[in-house]
């Protein structure tokens, strides 16, 4: 919907370097890329055309947004917690969410993934689209524009890697209603600095200036990622068998999911940004900012050394509904609650916002970003090497059953 004049009008950036879909350059590094804004606003992308050998394979999560409004589905039908804070009552619609995303099954069959995979030769293309919900609130509160490019790419590149998918090139997608250089620059920043930590190249973008569309001064970010991953070598969950291991990869904090509720919880417990978190020597400001951690050079180095049979990457949903989708049918989860230490930003939301536990464990990563499903061989590998033992956890197991339980 580009219009070359007009006040609506859409700012389209490309690197400078031409690649073809087969092109060696994919390879190339970050730094190699880090051109300067003002060569980012130039000419359009142009989308090459590739015909699938093989039936085309699609994610189901069309967004975080829609994933999020599905987290909010009780096990026991309604919602118990009336009174309480919760992901619904925070403003998300779970009706809504989870009619549209019927609807879209209709017309798309085959959802259900993290990632898409499309056939291409003897590998596939894994993508994932994703963006940071309000958390950009929280950015404009406090003002910390450097990072959220980070929690963008982490979003995209944490999703296509639960298919073994080594990340390939970014694109993001920046709107606001008057164009900040100054600002963009800073966010785009951090989606060079999270471009780098996965170890892909940022191809390009585009740059939306849509007057009276967004408040002054606020923006909202997409992102997209494409991976690549031998067709034999693809975790796609299918080999998981009862008592296999869950071991899981500690996060950052809150991440990017949930919130919604997040805010909430602020306004309720009548505290600001710039206070410290309750018993804490950071502010709550800093401690939801923190960026999200990219897992992809921890989990493919995990994945050379064998024994993974399924990934989960836990966002909106949490443990509840996002480890489940990596199972085949008949197999569900136990979790064992104390085998790791939950990060106080989540006791505080619990606390402050009068959440239950079953409403947590649904919306948050509650400390653990990534669930990894590996062989009883790989888990005693994984724990008993000394250095990821102290950055992963045994955090439960596989059984005969249908979804989460805790215990």
């Amino acid at each position: 919907m580009t219009m070359p004049f007009g006040a609506n009008f859409e700012l389209s950036r490309c690197n400078v370097t031409s690649v073809s879909p087969s092109c060696p350059k994919l390879g190339m590094s970050v730094a190699q890329l880090r051109d300067p804004l003002h060569l980012r606003l130039s000419n359009r992308c142009f989308a090459y055309s590739l015909a699938p050998r093989e039936v085309l394979c699609r994610t189901k999560r069309v967004n975080s947004r829609i994933l999020c409004t599905m987290s909010e589905s009780s096990v026991d039908g309604g919602n118990k917690y009336e009174g309480m804070l919760t992901y619904k009552s925070a403003g998300v619609d779970i009706d809504a969410g989870s009619e549209l995303v019927k609807r879209i099954a209709k017309m798309a069959p085959g959802i259900g993934g993290f990632g898409g995979l499309y056939p291409f030769g003897d590998s596939y293309l894994v993508a994932g689209t994703d963006g940071v919900g309000t958390k950009l609130k929280l950015a404009f509160e406090t003002g910390i524009h450097d990072t959220i490019g980070i929690d963008l790419v982490a979003m995209s590149v944490n999703d296509i890697v639960t298919s073994g998918a080594k990340p390939l090139f970014f694109l993001d997608y920046y709107a606001t209603s008057r164009l900040d250089v100054d600002l963009a620059e800073k966010v785009i920043k951090g989606i060079v600095d999270g471009c780098q930590q996965s170890e892909c190249v940022l191809l390009g973008g585009e740059t939306a200036e849509m007057p009276d569309f967004y408040a002054d001064g606020e923006y909202d970010l997409s992102g997209f990622a494409v991976g690549s991953v031998k067709k034999d070598s693809v975790i796609n969950g299918k080999n998981i068998v009862a008592g296999d291991v869950l071991i899981g990869l500690p996060s950052s904090g809150v991440h990017s999911n949930g919130f919604s509720l997040v805010r909430r919880v602020l306004t309720k417990s009548g505290l600001s940004l710039k206070d410290n978190l309750p018993g804490e020597s950071v502010t709550l400001g800093e401690a939801l900012m923190a960026p999200t951690v990219i897992y992809v050079k921890q989990v493919l180095d995990i994945i050379s050394k064998g024994g993974v049979r399924g990934i989960a990457h836990i966002t909106g949903g949490g443990f509840t509904d996002n480890i489940p989708r990596v199972f085949p049918d008949g197999l569900g989860a136990v979790i064992f609650k104390d085998s790791w230490v939950v990060p106080p930003v989540f006791k505080w939301i619990q606390k402050a916002g009068g959440v239950e536990d079953a409403e947590m464990r649904r919306t948050f990563n509650m400390g653990i970003g990534m669930v990894l499903v590996v062989s009883k061989e790989a888990a005693l590998r994984l724990l008993g090497d000394a250095h990821t033992s102290n950055i992963a956890y045994r955090i439960g197991e596989v059984v005969k059953d249908v979804g989460v339980r805790y215990q």
